[in-house]
């Protein structure tokens, strides 16, 4: 059983974070979707406080155990928002024939052999850097530019953020117990395998941070070529997580993007 939040009231709307992340990666839009939609955000299996899968930890088990949770919930239909890693199974749900509307932000799974080992290497970097320090990291996110130097990976504008969101979410690298097996899965399980033209059953929405340095703008490109039937919205100034950097603007195209 995932650990869930609802919240709101109105048409389902489910959320899906991604590596290392948990309900409270959403925080800064919470506010403006419960305002119209019910708000129901899930821990993937062994992130946050969902207990890890008993057998494989990989792209396809994790999207199995969140088809699961909605068949449970009566919630076959709702409509699905994905972050990064939470994006990727998405999508992936959407291929497999989900019938809500779907919107990733920022998916993982259409890189080139160049950009996975950059993110792999990179990415696996920043979590041991991140387990290390964790003693220091409440003193250094209350810093802006210790919020910059640990997140300019991820965000156009680290040092806006908010410190407590910014400490949940790197406690979650040194706490989720599925976090390395998930990402060995991103960077060396399959891609993203597309959808031909008229097969999907909902609506796709792709929103992209311009100056994501994780997926970069460039694999948006490749996405759209393998969802023909999808679209496309650019946020500008804005990183790897557009409801951090730009989380009006996100609302908004979620919301439009489900309506």
């Amino acid at each position: 059983m995932l650990n869930t939040e609802r919240t709101g009231s109105g048409k389902p709307l489910v959320l899906v974070h991604g590596l290392g992340s948990s309900i409270r990666n959403w925080d800064p839009i919470l506010p403006m979707l419960q305002a119209q939609r019910e708000v129901i955000a899930v821990d993937l299996p062994g992130f946050g406080k969902s207990a890890p899968l008993t057998g494989e930890v990989s792209i396809a088990t994790l999207t199995d155990a969140v088809e699961r949770f909605l068949r449970e919930e009566n919630l076959e239909d709702a409509d699905i928002v994905g972050s990064s890693m939470g994006a990727r199974i998405v999508v992936e749900m959407a291929r497999r024939g989900h019938t809500g509307d779907a919107v990733a932000l920022d998916p993982g799974g259409f890189w080139n052999d160049t950009q996975v080992r950059i993110f792999n290497s990179t990415i696996k970097a920043s979590i041991a850097l991140v387990r290390r320090i964790q003693p220091t990291l409440p003193s250094l996110v209350k810093q802006a530019a210790g919020r910059t130097a640990l997140l300019a990976q991820f965000s156009a504008a680290p040092w806006k953020l908010d410190p407590d969101l910014v400490l949940t979410e790197l406690r979650g690298f040194a706490t989720s117990p599925s976090l390395d097996a998930a990402r060995r899965s991103l960077a060396h399980g399959p891609r993203q395998e597309g959808a031909p033209q008229g097969s999907l059953k909902g609506k796709l929405a792709f929103g992209w941070g311009q100056q994501d340095r994780v997926t970069p703008l460039s694999e948006a490109a490749v996405a759209m070529s393998l969802y023909p039937d999808a679209t496309l919205h650019v946020f500008e100034n804005c990183g790897h997580f557009p409801h951090w950097d730009q989380p009006e603007e996100t609302a908004r195209f979620i919301l439009e993007a489900t309506g």
